[in-house]
């Protein structure tokens, strides 16, 4: 509870992309040891809705969480006003650098069953009950995993944590939220 109380003091109650105070949670920035704060809307829009453009405004956060999670938000849209915030953002060349961290291998791309394209700290849902080697139970499908991470080199898997166990998922059995 501590976290979310130091998120909720951080951000001042509210979303840290959009600013509204809705539906709040903690969101996981893949990669990365930080979380930062989300509104629903936030955490459910496509890549093509307009809500995304408040992204504008979040490129000017001095949180490196905040930073990290927008940066990769920004290229996981095809827009072009999304690729010149992304360019215009100043980084602190470390902070670039885990942004960049667990990002794909140049030609990459991993696709949910629908075939939309997964970024690193997305939410997927799983789409079917999937045993768990090694871990001793299944994960059922319904499950949101928050916070994914892509496996660099095999577009086939990503990485989550189900049940407290940080697992490789096929992609064939996700859809992104």
């Amino acid at each position: 509870m501590a976290v979310l109380d130091d998120l909720l003091a951080r951000s001042g109650g509210v979303c840290e992309f959009c600013g509204s105070d809705e539906g709040l949670e903690l969101s996981d920035v893949g990669g990365t040891e930080e979380a930062i704060l989300i509104c629903a809307t936030c955490r459910t829009a496509e890549a093509g809705d307009p809500h995304w453009r408040c992204l504008e405004g979040a490129v000017w956060s001095g949180v490196e969480a905040v930073q990290i999670a927008v940066w990769r938000k920004l290229g996981g849209l095809d827009a072009a006003w999304a690729v010149e915030a992304r360019e215009g953002m100043m980084l602190e060349p470390e902070v670039l650098a885990r942004a960049q961290a667990g990002l794909p291998v140049e030609g990459v791309i991993h696709r949910d069953s629908n075939g939309t394209v997964l970024a690193a700290g997305d939410t997927v849902t799983l789409i079917k009950d999937l045993p768990v080697k090694g871990a001793g139970f299944t994960a059922k499908r319904g499950t949101a995993v928050r916070g994914i991470s892509l496996v660099a080199e095999n577009a086939g898997h990503i990485e989550g944590r189900v049940e407290g166990q940080r697992i490789v998922i096929l992609t064939e059995f996700v859809k992104k939220r």
